[in-house]
Formats: structure tokens, C-alpha cells, sequence
């Protein structure tokens, strides 16, 4: 079992709050795709952050951490799924960083277990 959150652009949000489609998140066309830069730009925070690509395939760039209280990482075309353990040290960690991601105002953190949005303010 994993704790679930994602971060996507804000247009991503505003298009979900408007709609309120049942099922939104299931289909990946939904959301809004990150642009080039902004794709390159996620990747090497991840990387400062320091995860590790460790696949590239058809889902998108799989990340692990060192330290498992950060969870995993996958980087697609519209979101990054961030997946933390089912503990309080990986909750935190992982929420925190996903959190820190939100800082530019170009991104929202979706938190699938209490359905809200955060954007950095």
C-alpha cells in the first residue's frame, strides 16, 4: 500500500475544479501537458532532490531515492506521481517535497487520499 500525491500544472487544477468530473485523474487526457521546459526543469529538481532515474519507458522517468522515506517518482507527460510508504517519516517527506515543487506558481499538489489541492501561496 502506498500514499498516493501528485503534482501537475495549475491548469490541470482549474480544469478538475471546474468540471468536477467523476474520474477525472483516469484519463490521462485530462490533463494539461507540461511544456519542454517545464518537463526538463521537474526532471533535474528531481535529480537535485536527489532521486535517481532509474527507467525511461512508455509511462514516463521512474525515480527511486536513497532514502525510501522519500518514496518513488514517475514523471509523465502531464503529472508526476510521487508514491510515498504507508508511514508517518514517508507521508511527510514525500508531502513536504511535493509541496516545495509548488513554489514557481506553475504547479498544484493533488493529495488522492484527501482529494484537495495545494498550490504555494
Amino acid at each position: 500500500m502506498s500514499f498516493d500525491i501528485s503534482l501537475s500544472r495549475i491548469e490541470t487544477k482549474e480544469k478538475e475544479q471546474a468540471g468536477r468530473e467523476e474520474g477525472f485523474f483516469e484519463n490521462t487526457e485530462n490533463l494539461v501537458p507540461f511544456t519542454a521546459e517545464q518537463f526538463e526543469a521537474l526532471k533535474e529538481r528531481l535529480l537535485r532532490y536527489d532521486y535517481k532515474l532509474t527507467a525511461d519507458d512508455l509511462y514516463g522517468l521512474h525515480f527511486t531515492h536513497v532514502d525510501e522515506d522519500f518514496g518513488t517518482a514517475l514523471l509523465t507527460k502531464g503529472a508526476v506521481y510521487f508514491m510515498a510508504g504507508w508511514n508517518r517519516d514517508s507521508i511527510f517527506e514525500v508531502g513536504m517535497t511535493v509541496s516545495e515543487f509548488t513554489d514557481s506558481g506553475q504547479f498544484a499538489k493533488y493529495d488522492r487520499q484527501t482529494g484537495k489541492w495545494e498550490t504555494w501561496e
